[in-house]
């Protein structure tokens, strides 16, 4: 198991990292492929992220999942909302079944440090 990292943000909300160390087969054996991607490590993102949301929520149907127009993957009854992202060899994903979420990671950049700005935001106390 490559768990990298989890939060539980409530009763309801959970995100996760997942650090990709296993072979395809791994990930097959738990989540379909559901789109014919023919990169082999895109492919391997691709079913880390969908085996996170099942690792994150048991029993979530990721069978179900649909890709919207605008390629992000949502459930059609909205039992869960949730995001995936993925960057280099890892996968992350959060998942709410109250509220809409949003996830995106990247490997940290001179890029990302010069417009982290818009995005983080340090908390005092």
């Amino acid at each position: 198991m490559s768990l990298f990292y989890q939060h539980i943000i409530n009763q309801t909300t959970k995100v996760g990292i997942w650090k990709i160390e296993e072979p395809e087969d791994f990930f097959l054996a738990e989540v379909p492929l559901q789109q014919n991607i023919t990169h082999p490590h895109k492919r391997l993102q691709h079913l880390a992220g969908r085996y996170l949301l099942q690792y994150l929520f048991p029993g979530f149907p990721y069978a179900e999942i649909l890709i919207a127009d605008t390629r992000k993957p949502y459930l059609p009854n909205e039992q869960y909302h949730f995001s995936i992202s993925h960057c280099g060899d890892y996968a992350a994903a959060i998942v709410s079944s109250t509220h809409r979420v949003e996830i995106d990671i990247e490997t940290p950049s001179e890029k990302v440090e010069h417009i982290a700005h818009k995005f983080i935001h340090e908390m005092n106390g």
